[in-house]
């Protein structure tokens, strides 16, 4: 019978060691001589001393007995250590530690939780209502919880099972010796899906999934100043997780009818407001349509083609900040196309009388046109 070193010696460390200082030099010990990476003759002997002396002088109790009796004093404590990989020892966990820094897999039980699928609904709003504000009723279908097993799956008075292939883990690991050192495959458990248990009796209203399907209704609100392509984002409204998962979240993605006359960038309305010639040089009061209804505006005299009337405030309101955008009214003077027998009387008379043609002053020139164009 060969005679056992003592426990000290063999985990490299003095009698009055810490309990910490015994757990990292088994860790550095173990990795040194684990079989998978110690080739030499022995390594398996090795590991197993080490994991024996760990045994014994990681439990205080152990470690009181051995200090005071000896091996005779822990005899039968560490039966089984020499087991191997597996083989019921106590440290296996501190072994794992030490090559992949967590606990393996079937020391621990875990189960893996999944959140329900995000929803997408898409809400067609009119101009007004993006610019106000609305509140909308929405209806679709959805996987909501089971009432009759509150989500859980299994039929009502009975409970999931630990998954026999994982042993409630969820997850199947795997080692390999590559030439970068030890490497752990991990995957989810094909018996259970990575849940770590299985349904033995299913509810037979959701048929084990923890859910059902149904129509739901909310109410949504939908802020001033939405635009199209924006989202809404619901918490919580989505679909239930499968045996009582959490639900995942609802977004509504909003579309926006154009306004006939209007057009819209970000906050700033435009509208282009067409005046006669005589308009233009005379002056004249228009109507223009905004947000809230039609809206007089004072074109003065000599207006030109292209001048800009704001209106402030009148435009879209900020989303995530205070006041609106503005309206902007470009002035754009209609020459007709086919004038009337009199129109033409007119117009010869006023050719022959008007001052020759001369581009306003401070105006934009042609190639800041072109530029602004042709961006």
């Amino acid at each position: 019978m060969a005679i056992k070193r003592d426990y000290y010696e063999v985990l490299g460390v003095p009698r009055d060691a810490s309990d910490e200082e015994i757990k990292r030099s088994f860790r550095r010990a173990a990795q040194r001589h684990h079989p998978d990476i110690d080739p030499s003759e022995g390594a398996e002997e090795r590991f197993k001393e080490l994991n024996e002396a760990y045994r014994v002088l990681s439990d205080r109790q152990r470690r009181t007995a051995y200090d005071m009796f000896g091996h005779a004093g822990v005899d039968g404590a560490s039966a089984g250590a020499g087991g191997g990989f597996g083989g019921g020892f106590g440290p296996f966990g501190d072994i794992f530690d030490a090559f992949f820094g967590g606990a393996p897999a079937g020391t621990r039980t875990r189960r893996r939780v999944v959140a329900g699928a995000d929803l997408r609904y898409d809400l067609t709003i009119d101009f007004a209502e993006a610019v106000s504000g609305v509140t909308r009723e929405i209806t679709f279908p959805t996987l909501v919880r089971c009432a009759t097993c509150d989500g859980a799956g299994a039929e009502p008075g009975s409970q999931p099972e630990t998954c026999p292939e994982c042993s409630g883990t969820g997850e199947k690991r795997r080692v390999a010796q590559t030439i970068l050192g030890q490497m752990v495959n991990i995957t989810a458990c094909p018996r259970c899906s990575g849940e770590g248990s299985i349904v033995a009796k299913p509810c037979p209203t959701c048929r084990g999934d923890g859910r059902v399907r149904e129509q739901r209704t909310i109410s949504v609100e939908v802020p001033a100043g939405i635009d199209s392509g924006q989202r809404i984002a619901i918490e919580g409204q989505g679909e239930a997780g499968p045996r009582g998962g959490p639900p995942g979240d609802l977004y509504v993605a909003v579309t926006v009818r154009e306004h006939p006359q209007l057009l819209r960038r970000g906050t700033e309305l435009y509208f282009e407001l067409p005046v006669t010639y005589p308009q233009a040089a005379l002056g004249a009061a228009m109507a223009v349509p905004t947000v809230e209804g039609s809206e007089p505006v004072e074109v003065p005299a000599g207006t030109q083609s292209g001048t800009e009337i704001r209106l402030r405030g009148r435009g879209v309101p900020r989303l995530r900040g205070a006041g609106r955008g503005d309206l902007h009214v470009i002035v754009t003077v209609v020459v007709p196309h086919k004038p009337t027998k009199r129109e033409r009387e007119l117009l010869k008379e006023l050719g022959e009388v008007a001052s020759p043609a001369v581009l306003p002053k401070g105006g934009p020139s042609l190639v800041d046109r072109l530029r602004d164009l042709f961006g």
